[in-house]
């Protein structure tokens, strides 16, 4: 490299570096913690509340991305193409069973568009649950038939076999679940694809399933078309910010979920593609980033336990949890300590969604629910 193109290329790693730095303040704190938590710091927010990773990206991804910012004037359909493939590997799948887009949420949208496509049309789903795309699929013409979870948290497969009747073009299955964080045991849910897709889309969300021992049902796409496996690079992989998601599902189904894109596999950017494939490559990373979630949902749970306020065991990386003992409202309360970390989805009920982030973030959280109860 000749000094003229060394000088060139440190002055835009540094206008990089620190495009990166004023997007790290405007996101999520970067600094060590100790700092968070120093008099004059009490305004600082701390995010646990939408069930992101607190370790990532790894520094191999963030990597990746860097390297691949100056040739962001180029469209990223070969690198689009590659990702595909390293997915479908994965899977012991072909790239034609992968579908890109920006998130797997708006890859569910496209799934909810496929199956209203039948005027009078409805969906089977739990409730609570994830419901990013109820208001997508309403306005396309999908009545949501909402059944709800057992009193243990957990998708009532029965229940929702029942909800089915002959205008049910999809039924929705978070697995493991959000926002209880259960999950359905492997041979019950395969039993339940094999009734649901002789009538109707099962659109599986297993945006989760790297942080549990869950069992993928993506093998089961290559001879099923009315199964779509919905998974993200936004979880494990701490690719929130980045949009990466993906479906598998039979080619025959990717064709008609593409046709909803400007073009197939459009939504990803150069930036975010090049992250991904380096994701998907730093097993290293998702194992740190699982170990660390274990220790600390272990003594979140215990903690909670303790405190009166009990906990549905989780397979994610969040907790909820029954949140009677508090007296008030407790998500005003934490957000006056500066935590964003209490989501409700049943509003008639305490029960409670907390994001578990690192172990110091939880313990300050933890002590800021003690002393404001």
């Amino acid at each position: 490299m000749s000094n003229l193109n060394r000088r060139n290329w440190l002055k835009h790693s540094s206008m990089a570096l620190a495009g990166l730095s004023v997007a790290g303040q405007l996101f999520g704190r970067q600094q060590p913690w100790q700092e968070l938590w120093d008099d004059g710091a009490e305004s600082v927010l701390v995010r646990i509340g939408q069930n992101e990773n607190p370790y990532g990206p790894s520094e191999a991804t963030r990597k990746a991305m860097m390297e691949v910012i100056a040739q962001s004037n180029r469209y990223p359909g070969e690198m689009a193409l590659q990702l595909r493939e390293q997915i479908a590997a994965l899977y012991g799948l072909t790239r034609d069973h992968v579908l890109l887009g920006a998130g797997s949420s708006e890859l569910l949208g496209n799934t909810a568009a496929l199956a209203a496509r039948k005027k009078g049309s409805n969906a089977v789903s739990a409730d609570p649950t994830f419901r990013l795309w109820f208001g997508a699929a309403e306005l396309f013409g999908l009545t949501i038939k909402k059944v709800p979870l057992t009193s243990g948290k957990v998708h009532d497969l029965d229940a929702m076999l029942a909800a089915m009747d002959a205008n049910t073009s999809m039924v929705y299955v978070v697995n493991p679940h959000n926002p209880t964080g259960t999950v359905v045991a492997d041979t019950d849910l395969q039993r339940f694809t094999e009734k649901v897709t002789q009538r109707a889309i099962l659109l599986l969300d297993e945006a989760y399933t790297e942080y549990s021992d869950a069992q993928t049902l993506a093998p089961m796409v290559r001879d099923n078309k009315n199964l779509v496996v919905a998974k993200t690079f936004s979880k494990i992989y701490g690719m929130a910010g980045a949009r990466v998601g993906f479906v598998l599902a039979h080619p025959d189904t990717i064709k008609q979920l593409s046709a909803w894109q400007p073009w197939a596999n459009a939504g990803p950017s150069a930036v975010s593609l090049a992250g991904a494939m380096a994701a998907l490559k730093d097993q290293a990373f998702v194992k740190y980033s699982r170990t660390n979630n274990e220790k600390v949902k272990a003594y979140v749970t215990n903690e909670l336990n303790r405190m009166g306020y009990p906990v549905i065991p989780s397979h994610t990386n969040f907790v909820y949890y029954d949140a009677s003992a508090f007296k008030g409202d407790l998500a005003a309360a934490m957000q006056a300590a500066n935590f964003s970390a209490i989501r409700i989805f049943e509003p008639t009920t305490a029960w409670r969604r907390t994001s578990l982030g690192t172990m110091q973030e939880m313990q300050q959280f933890l002590k800021a629910l003690k002393e404001k109860a």
